[in-house]
């Protein structure tokens, strides 16, 4: 029974690509069934790269002493939890 939480994605790749991710797969042990979730994890591996990349584009004109006065702020208030006043 399909599993509702999950999309149905029909991708194409090359079948060089293919191979080696099979390739990849078997070496690993890993089933015909363990592509989807490798390349789910691949696909947030590549999201988050873009995400950090992002940002870091957008705080490349900040000061490094700033950024980091920045980061640990967002530290701070983080470990504080939620609705926790800053100090």
């Amino acid at each position: 029974m399909p599993n509702p939480a999950n999309t149905r994605w029909t991708i194409s790749v090359s079948r060089e690509t293919d191979i080696v991710v099979r390739s990849f797969l078997a070496q690993r042990g890993l089933k015909k069934g363990d592509l989807s979730k490798f390349i789910e994890d691949a696909v947030r591996w590549r999201v988050l790269d873009q995400t950090i990349a992002q940002a870091r584009e957008g705080f490349a004109d900040m000061p490094p002493e700033e950024l980091t006065a920045l980061v640990d702020e967002a530290v701070t208030v983080t470990r504080a939890g939620p609705g926790k006043a800053r100090g």
